[in-house]
């Protein structure tokens, strides 16, 4: 499947309908089955010790879905998770960037599944490792479409 907009078109388009977005995360590459961002790491990210948190690499992964979810099928913005599972293996470095990389492995009527790997910048270990499941809203129906 195509992609419905381009890396270009996606940003403006989260820019418009989640502008928090634009402060905290970035789009490095996008396929039509992957894509790569990376959070803007700010002392608001951190835990004690220096660490970058948990509800961080989380809002990380969880904007990779979304922005793959609207990448592939356009303006839709009122796709939402359902379901997440999330991996801690590693300390991420919290003077870095965090880079994830999303892979979606389903995208069906209803449901869409996505499998992301996060990286402190510079390092190829991951740091964590998430699976999240997006429902999307029916085709046609007025919360389906948005903006």
């Amino acid at each position: 499947m195509a992609l419905a907009l381009n890396r270009e078109e996606l940003s403006q388009y989260l820019t418009e309908v989640f502008p928090q977005v634009r402060e905290d995360f970035a789009i490095d590459n996008l396929t039509e089955d992957t894509i790569t961002m990376r959070l803007l790491t700010a002392e608001r990210h951190l835990r004690p010790g220096g660490t970058i948190s948990g509800p961080s690499m989380f809002a990380l992964a969880d904007v990779c879905v979304y922005a793959m979810v609207l990448a592939r099928l356009g303006r839709q913005a009122l796709a939402v998770t359902t379901s997440c599972s999330m991996d801690f293996m590693r300390k991420p470095e919290g003077n870095t960037q965090m880079i994830a990389q999303c892979r979606l492995l389903k995208l069906g009527r209803s449901l869409a599944v996505g499998d992301i790997l996060m990286f402190s910048e510079g390092s190829d270990k991951p740091v964590a490792r998430a699976s999240m499941t997006y429902s999307i809203p029916p085709q046609g129906s007025a919360a389906a479409q948005f903006g």
